[in-house]
């Protein structure tokens, strides 16, 4: 199913993009390759094939979920210009 030069200008024009005809007409021949690239791909029988997240059978390495640092609020708060009931106080921005 090839893509148009008319196509493709009318998409340009929706999307409010500049384009020149001979830019169309690039844009409709890659466009029509990746198509004809998806035809190809759905013509392939993927009977018995499990679907899979990953080509490998990777998996991700976790760690252990436990607590590395200390509670340093107090310290920061201090060194900030303005704080106050454990919140950082900043200036209003709409009125």
């Amino acid at each position: 199913m090839p893509i148009t030069r008319e196509q493709v200008a009318h998409i340009a024009r929706l999307a409010r993009l500049a384009m020149d005809p001979a830019e169309a007409e690039f844009h409709a021949g890659q466009l029509s390759r990746i198509l004809e690239l998806v035809e190809q791909m759905n013509r392939i029988d993927t009977t018995g094939v499990a679907p899979m997240s990953h080509p490998q059978d990777a998996a991700l390495r976790l760690r252990d979920d436990r607590v590395t640092e200390h509670n340093r609020r107090d310290q920061y708060q201090r060194i900030a210009p303005a704080a106050e009931h454990g919140l950082y106080l900043v200036p209003r921005v709409i009125e």
